[in-house]
C-alpha cells in the first residue's frame, strides 16, 4: 500500500479553531484564526472555507464560539445557517448543535460539552470519509483515468475527502490511477485545490478546461467519473457546484459510469426532487474577475450560479459511508434510510 499524507483543513488549538485560507491557495498555505461569530460568518461567506462538509463542521464550531461569547442560541444559529444556502451539511451540523444545546443548556459545562459536539461532528466525518473511500474505489479498475470536478477532497472535509477520497483511497491500495481535473470556473476549485492536493501525495494528474471534458470523453480518455454533493433530494436529484449536470449529460451519452460520493449527512429527505433545492447565486465579479484580474468587459452583465442540479436517472450510482445506492431512485433511497 502506497503511504497518505494526513492533509487537514482545520485545527482547534488554545480555545480558537484555525482554518486554512483556501483562496490563497495554491500560491500560500495560510492559516486563519476564527475568534468571533462575524470571523465564521465571514469565512464560511467569503468561501475562505468551502465544500458541503467542512461548512457542516465550521458551522458547528461556529455555533460553539457564539454560545461561548454569551450570544443568544437562536440569533448564533441564524447567522450561521444565512452563510450559505444550498449545502445542507451545514443545516443538519447547526441542527444538531442547537438540538444539543436545548438538552444541556442548564448545565454548568454546556460551553465544554459544545465544543466536543464539534469535534464529535468533525471526527464523524473523517471516519466517514474512509468508509466512503473503501466502498468507492472498488468500483475503479485496478488501471483508471477518473475525472472529477470542483474540489472535494480534505480541504473540503475534515480530512481525506469523499469524491477525491475515493481516488485517494484507490490510490493507497496501488490502483494505477490518473485524474482529470477540471478547473472549475469561476472561482478554480479543481485547479487550485485539487490540483495541489494530488500534488501532495504524488497522484498522476491532468489539469483540463472544463469546456474540454465532452471532448476527452469522445476520445475515451476517461474512465470514470466521481463527483462530490451539497444536497441530495429523497428521489436521488442531486446539487454539486455548477458543470456537474453537464457532466452527468456527457458520461450518459459516452457510456461512462457517473458516481456521486457523499455522506449520508447531505442527504436532504425533506425535499422531493432537485428543482426544490435553492440555489445560491454569487457576485458576477467572480465571473468577470479571476483572481482581480479582469477577464470581462466592466458593463458586460454575468449570471453566476454556484450549483446545478443532476437528476437521478444521470447517476450510476451514489457512494456513502453507509454504503452504495444503485441506480439511486427514491424508493431505493427511503429504504437505505430505513424509511417506508
Amino acid at each position: 500500500m502506497r503511504k497518505i499524507k494526513d492533509i487537514r483543513p482545520l485545527k482547534f488549538e488554545d480555545g480558537y479553531l484555525f482554518v486554512i485560507n483556501q483562496l490563497k491557495l495554491p500560491k500560500e498555505l495560510q492559516w486563519v484564526k476564527l475568534s468571533n461569530i462575524e470571523d465564521y460568518e465571514k469565512a464560511i461567506k467569503d468561501m475562505v472555507v468551502r465544500g458541503a462538509p467542512l461548512i457542516g463542521i465550521v458551522g458547528a464550531y461556529g455555533f460553539y464560539q457564539g454560545i461561548k461569547d454569551k450570544l443568544p442560541s437562536q440569533e448564533v444559529y441564524n447567522r450561521l445557517k444565512n452563510t450559505r444556502p444550498t449545502a445542507v451539511n451545514l443545516f443538519w451540523a447547526l441542527d444538531r448543535m442547537l438540538s444539543f444545546y436545548e438538552k444541556y443548556k442548564e448545565e454548568k459545562d454546556i460551553v465544554e460539552k459544545l465544543l466536543k459536539e464539534a469535534q464529535r461532528i468533525e471526527i464523524e466525518d473523517y471516519h466517514a470519509n474512509k468508509m466512503i473511500g473503501g466502498y468507492g474505489e472498488v468500483l475503479l479498475p485496478k488501471k483508471a483515468n477518473v475525472l472529477t470536478h470542483c474540489n472535494t477532497g480534505a480541504l473540503a472535509t475534515s480530512g481525506w475527502g469523499t469524491a477525491l477520497g475515493v481516488i485517494r483511497s484507490a490510490w493507497e491500495n496501488d490502483k494505477d490511477i490518473t485524474v482529470f481535473v477540471d478547473e472549475t470556473r469561476p472561482y478554480l476549485q479543481g485547479s487550485r485545490l485539487t490540483a495541489w492536493e494530488l500534488l501532495q501525495e504524488g497522484i498522476p494528474h491532468y489539469i483540463i478546461t472544463d469546456s474540454s471534458s465532452g471532448f476527452l470523453m469522445s476520445k475515451k480518455k476517461i474512465d470514470a467519473i466521481v463527483v462530490g454533493a451539497d444536497r441530495i433530494t429523497a428521489n436521488g436529484d442531486t446539487a454539486n457546484k455548477i458543470g456537474t449536470y453537464t457532466l452527468s449529460v456527457l458520461a450518459k451519452h459516452h457510456n461512462i459510469p457517473f458516481y456521486v460520493a457523499a455522506p449520508t449527512s447531505t442527504f436532504d429527505l425533506t425535499i422531493e426532487k432537485g428543482e426544490d433545492i435553492p440555489i445560491e447565486e454569487r457576485s458576477q465579479d467572480e465571473v468577470k474577475n479571476c483572481h482581480c484580474c479582469p477577464v470581462a468587459p466592466e458593463h458586460s452583465k454575468a449570471l453566476n450560479y454556484s450549483f446545478d442540479i443532476t437528476p437521478a436517472e444521470n447517476i450510476t450510482a451514489i457512494i456513502t459511508e453507509k454504503g452504495i445506492i444503485e441506480n439511486p431512485k427514491k424508493e431505493k433511497i427511503l429504504k437505505f434510510f430505513g424509511r417506508k
